[in-house]
């Protein structure tokens, strides 16, 4: 169904191949703090009358992806975008288009630290064919995506690199950061999180009700 309505698309000329932006957001897993288990089995079990809603304090008590696991949805991991609360989350990522922001691939992965970088990667050697040197495909993205690793293989697909530059230390070269294209990705780029915003707040995501990264 996906792949038809992008098909759609570009029949109708309404899709870029030539620029893209790539973005990813956490998924609340349908699995609670409650499901999780030490990995090397110290945690006491559940008494007899405990049901399958058991009490669980685990107040004070410190919560890793190396320490714990989910009994009820061992594939989703701990993580949060920004200082609070980590949840149990798998990470979705888009690809978009940045004439008019569709999207037009997606990779969903578990959410580790370096899930978003990687599952960008593997979107644009899936969707972006190879283009002429003096046609080259730029890809926009957020701060987070600023890492050298990420930037190189970037440039190694010869593709153009327009990620929002760190404060410090940042890997996106001058020269680009100086082009008046770049500044237009970066404008561009923001359309991506309407998409996470009808997903989650109309299409029903905003918790996933599926167990399992395959299912998911």
């Amino acid at each position: 169904f996906f792949g038809g309505v992008v098909a759609i698309a570009e029949w109708a000329e309404l899709i870029s191949d030539e620029h893209f932006s790539v973005d990813g957001s956490l998924l609340r897993a349908w699995a609670s703090h409650k499901s999780l288990a030490a990995r090397d089995g110290s945690d006491e079990p559940p008494g007899p009358d405990q049901g399958r809603n058991p009490e669980v304090d685990f107040r004070g008590k410190k919560r890793s992806n190396k320490t714990h696991v989910s009994r009820t949805d061992p594939d989703a991991l701990l993580a949060t975008k920004n200082t609070g609360v980590a949840y149990l989350s798998y990470t979705t990522h888009t690809l978009s288009e940045n004439r008019h922001g569709l999207i037009v691939d997606v990779h969903t992965t578990q959410a580790t630290g370096t899930a978003e970088r990687d599952a960008a990667l593997v979107m644009l050697e899936r969707r972006a064919a190879p283009r002429k040197p003096d046609r080259p495909i730029t890809v926009g993205a957020d701060r987070g995506y600023d890492a050298a690793e990420f930037i190189q293989s970037l440039q190694d697909m010869s593709m153009v690199p327009h990620v929002a530059a760190k404060t410090r230390g940042s890997a996106v070269p001058e020269a680009i950061k100086e082009t008046e294209d770049y500044a237009v990705s970066l404008r561009r780029r923001k359309m991506i999180e309407e998409a996470f915003g009808w997903v989650k707040e109309i299409g029903t995501l905003g918790r996933v009700m599926l167990r399992g990264l395959d299912r998911l």
